[in-house]
């Protein structure tokens, strides 16, 4: 199968890379970078050298053309006109920006404050979270990779949302994400020494992941659902942790809410559901697909805290993006994501 990749010397550019090269199905064929068009991509990244040997192509109306699957992985809205071109090829796409991600085209303008192009397209993408949305994807052409802050709080939110256990009303998302989310085109927020030492909260009240967030719970709930969510930048380079607040109307055990995850995430291979008292942590799923959930109530104020890790490059980003492409497919959709975390992985 042939792969491109548009906008491969990103951050989520270079972790497809890594995850694809090795992928015993796939072959790479076309990388494309405007800023390094012309250059080897070992040459932007040296840690490909001898791995990868692939000149960057700029990005262009033919590209769906020349392969099977076509990785977007630009910026917001730069792939959003090209998209109609695309998709008149037998390719599938799989979309890292958040152009397709939102079905109301009035709340992508209203969060991104750009009129989408092509609206009559939002409901022919498929939003790429395997975990609740398996047999949507595997036939779509077109599949909008989540974000990570939202594939951190979905999945941590999820099981909840077809009981009456819980205050749909009472949903806060404390969230902190590595640098690296901010993409590699230097900037001020994201200089060196800005961000070390410090945690710095930002888009309080009006991230634009909000939409996103609320989009899936709601369906999932068959009813409106809004959250109150607040991201925070912390001094790592890569990894999040999310944790999500929400009020019970009964008493339950940890043991119960524990078992009740698990049968819910029953036979997903990237959810761990953490044992009774223990809590998610982002060195435990450093640059890998997994996604680690662990949950504690608090019975003096009839809450529930659940504690959500992953990677924000790789099931926040590219490995999800991959786990789609698998299952597009029809591959194991675990091929090429199966590796553990990275060193330091315990403390």
């Amino acid at each position: 199968t042939k792969l491109v990749i548009a906008g491969a010397s990103g951050y989520p550019g270079l972790e497809l890379i890594r995850l694809l090269a090795s992928h015993p199905k796939v072959e790479l064929t076309v990388l494309t970078s405007e800023t390094f068009q012309g250059q080897n991509i070992a040459e932007v990244f040296p840690s490909l050298n001898g791995v990868v040997d692939l000149e960057l192509r700029p990005l262009d109306d033919n590209i769906a053309k020349e392969c099977e699957v076509l990785f977007l992985a630009l910026p917001h809205t730069t792939a959003m006109s090209k998209l109609p071109g695309y998709l008149q090829s037998d390719c599938k796409i799989i979309d890292l920006s958040a152009d397709y991600r939102l079905k109301d085209p009035k709340a992508y303008t209203d969060w991104y404050s750009v009129t989408h192009t092509h609206p009559e397209l939002l409901k022919q993408a498929v939003y790429g979270l395997p975990e609740l949305h398996r047999e949507a994807i595997q036939p779509a052409q077109l599949v909008a990779n989540p974000g990570c802050y939202p594939t951190s709080v979905i999945l941590a939110l999820a099981p909840l949302l077809n009981t009456d256990w819980v205050d749909l009303d009472s949903i806060i998302s404390d969230s902190k994400s590595g640098v690296s989310g901010a993409g590699r085109k230097p900037s001020l927020t994201s200089h060196y020494a800005e961000v070390n030492e410090g945690v710095s909260p930002y888009g309080l009240a009006d991230h634009r992941h909000t939409p996103e967030m609320e989009q899936e719970l709601s369906g999932l709930a068959g009813k409106s659902v809004r959250l109150t969510f607040s991201p925070h930048l912390i001094p790592m380079t890569r990894g999040m942790l999310s944790t999500v607040y929400i009020n019970l109307n009964q008493t339950l055990t940890d043991e119960k809410l524990v078992e009740h995850y698990r049968s819910f995430y029953k036979g997903e291979s990237f959810v761990r559901v953490l044992n009774p008292g223990k809590f998610a942590s982002s060195h435990h799923v450093l640059s890998s697909n997994f996604c680690d959930i662990g949950l504690k109530v608090d019975s003096r104020n009839q809450r529930l805290i659940i504690t959500s890790a992953l990677d924000n490059l790789i099931k926040g980003a590219s490995g999800q993006a991959v786990q789609n492409m698998n299952i597009m497919l029809g591959l194991d959709e675990k091929t090429g994501l199966m590796a553990p975390a990275v060193f330091p992985y315990e403390l």
